[in-house]
């Protein structure tokens, strides 16, 4: 899920926001639809996209001197990975 929201929803919200943007036109009575800017679109979404994966780098994470510890089963239940502070 989380994959979802940050790579499909960045790609295709220009998309999607654009053709928003012709049903308005078209319920307000507008006389044809202008020529979709597929170019545009695409780009704006690789851009979108872009910059969700640059703020991902940049704020999320852990420390580069931080240590994985793995999940492990314990009693019977699932410890999920985490990260610990190096010592």
């Amino acid at each position: 899920m989380r994959q979802f929201f940050q790579i499909v929803v960045p790609l295709l919200l220009p998309t999607v926001l654009y053709a928003g943007y012709l049903l308005l036109l078209r319920s307000r009575g507008g006389k044809g639809a202008p020529e979709v800017p597929w170019m545009w679109l695409g780009g704006a979404g690789v851009l979108l996209l872009g910059v969700t994966f640059l703020a991902i780098a940049l704020l999320g994470g852990a420390a580069p001197s931080a240590i994985y510890v793995p999940p492990k089963v314990v009693d019977g239940r699932i410890e999920p990975g985490h990260y610990e502070p190096a010592p």
